[in-house]
């Protein structure tokens, strides 16, 4: 499989801007994307699909977004690249399940399609969504996933805790994860963050480490990327 798994998309270089270097050896060779938007939610799927164009129009690859065809999975059949963005995971999922995506594109990724995903987009590339950030929205019929790696990612994530929150943390959230699903470790991706996996091999992107939450480790510890591959295991 080719995977690319992005924590987040926007940075203060701009949208997908520090992401591009990684797209672009991600996408080598794709003339065609199917870009799927269904996790924006306040914005329309037609302005979300303008924005990851004119984002990645440096790539030379002709985005089309499943919404914008009466055929979603004769576009995904047909695609040589697929592209899940972020926004609300739960809406996603449903959506995606709505129009009869998920077989199909874990199939085609499975079978070598690239496949990148961004925050929500990320999310769906594990066993399931329960580890995302989002508030559920949208009642998806199941939380199972494309299942594409065997462990979970919680992107965005951070030790940020403002000041008078009385709420868990991050960690905390992470740890009650793990303590109900103890066969099931999670990758915490900070911002800035991905994780490549081509033909087996995983790779941790960007400047900072991961934070890896297993039941040896509840609350988390800090890997670098070798160790973030090797504790994992290999990811296809």
């Amino acid at each position: 499989m080719n995977l690319l798994l992005l924590s987040n998309s926007s940075s203060d270089a701009g949208y997908l801007t520090h992401a591009l270097p990684w797209l672009r050896e991600t996408l080598a060779g794709a003339k065609r994307a199917a870009f799927i938007p269904y996790a924006g939610v306040t914005v329309t799927w037609d302005d979300y699909a303008a924005k990851v164009r004119a984002a990645l129009e440096s790539l030379d690859v002709e985005i089309v977004s499943v919404h914008e065809t009466n055929n979603p999975t004769g576009l995904v059949s047909d695609a040589d690249a697929v592209l899940v963005g972020g926004g609300n995971t739960f809406h996603l999922l449903r959506e995606t399940y709505r129009v009869g995506l998920v077989e199909l594109v874990r199939q085609r990724v499975k079978d070598g399609m690239p496949y990148v995903g961004w925050s929500a987009g990320s999310n769906l590339a594990c066993p399931s969504i329960m580890t995302t950030n989002d508030m559920p929205v949208a009642q998806p019929p199941t939380f199972e996933a494309f299942g594409l790696i065997p462990f979970q990612i919680n992107p965005h994530f951070t030790d940020a805790h403002p000041p008078g929150h009385r709420g868990e943390t991050r960690r905390q959230r992470l740890a009650e994860f793990v303590a109900a699903n103890p066969e099931m470790p999670v990758a915490g991706l900070p911002e800035g963050t991905a994780l490549r996996v081509t033909d087996g091999e995983m790779e941790l992107l960007g400047a900072s480490g991961a934070v890896v939450f297993d039941p040896a480790s509840p609350e988390g510890r800090d890997v670098s990327g070798v160790d973030l591959a090797r504790e994992l295991g290999q990811a296809a």
